[in-house]
């Protein structure tokens, strides 16, 4: 795990190596003059990974912007128009829906973490204790559902993902195929507001539902376990397109969830970087970089906690992870620069 203290120290021990070092030669640099429009999606526990690979490219010499905040299916469309050149938060096969619409322009490449990531429904732990929560099934009950009705509408309130988000439309389609919909309450605005609702009434003592994923922030404030469970869905019942991935819906050992193996009924993803296909031609060095880099998971956690406690650096964040990783960065950056020098 990456240390946030070290941050400044090591910013200013690159700023000294900078200074004193000898020339950069061509190869080095292949990326000298290029320009990276670099795109970042619209939750915020993917933009250390996005610095990360900004700053790897900009070693390189490529000139990155500063990464433009999109929802999902602008940046497909935008990746595969090269109107941006790439993002490090493809979540496949979550997104596949998305391939139609880039594929003909853009393409995956590398991991940033392979599988791994989960995602489902979470309940405090107090009240999935009280009230005997297992499944969604269980918001059927009269008593759950009035535990979880913060609205007064008659409905258990679940914080759900945003409009454009991918997970949103499974938890419609999740809501449909369990008899759920005149159940359960989707909120769907910002995540993180919602999320910061409900643990300020959790605190209070009130019973929470929640979509979550890691990593993210949210597993420092509800610890799985301990503050909040991993419920089950009844059945296993993915969308079209993805009936065959049905195994890789159920997780064994998931610290936390109610049940071993745990039916979390969503597959499991890889995190992926989808880059502008002619720019990938054209830049080799980019390739490499991408298909040998990546990123641990608990070190993203890590980072995600510290920007919900308000630590907002998230360039620093990523300075000081390349610098406590520095000598597999390097070897990352040197197959990257032998890449374009063939």
């Amino acid at each position: 795990m990456f240390r946030l203290k070290k941050t400044l120290t090591a910013i200013g021990a690159m700023t000294l190596a900078l200074a004193t070092a000898a020339p950069v030669i061509a190869q080095d640099r292949p990326g000298e003059g290029v320009k990276i429009t670099m795109a970042r999606p619209t939750w915020d526990t993917g933009w250390f990974q996005t610095e990360i690979y900004s700053q790897m490219l900009g070693e390189l010499g490529y000139d990155v912007s500063q990464p433009m905040t999109l929802d999902n299916a602008a940046f497909f469309q935008a990746v595969a128009l090269g109107d941006v050149t790439m993002w490090a938060d493809g979540w496949f096969p979550q997104q596949d829906v998305y391939r139609d619409t880039f594929e003909d322009g853009a393409e995956i490449v590398g991991a940033v973490a392979r599988g791994g990531a989960l995602q489902s429904y979470m309940v405090d732990k107090a009240s999935a204790d009280k009230f005997d929560i297992k499944t969604l099934d269980d918001f059927k009950r009269p008593e759950v559902r009035e535990a979880f009705d913060r609205n007064g509408d008659g409905k258990a309130d679940l914080v759900s993902c945003p409009v454009g988000w991918a997970c949103e439309e499974i938890i419609q389609h999740h809501l449909r195929a369990y008899d759920l919909v005149d159940h359960v309450n989707m909120i769907t605005a910002n995540y993180s507001a919602s999320m910061a609702d409900a643990l300020a009434a959790y605190h209070d003592g009130e019973s929470i539902l929640f979509y979550a994923w890691t990593p993210n922030w949210t597993a420092a404030e509800l610890k799985p376990g301990e503050d909040a469970v991993w419920i089950e869905v009844p059945f296993v019942e993915l969308m079209d397109g993805a009936k065959e991935l049905e195994e890789t819906a159920v997780w064994p050992g998931i610290e936390g969830c109610v049940a071993d193996p745990c039916r979390l009924g969503y597959i499991a993803n890889d995190i992926v970087s989808v880059v502008n296909s002619e720019f990938l031609t054209e830049n080799p060095a980019v390739r490499a970089l991408l298909e040998a880099a990546e990123v641990p998971l608990t070190d993203v956690f890590a980072q995600n906690a510290l920007m919900n406690s308000g630590d907002q650096d998230v360039a620093g964040h990523a300075a000081a992870w390349i610098a406590d990783n520095r000598e597999q960065v390097d070897g990352w950056l040197a197959t990257a620069r032998e890449a374009a020098a063939n």
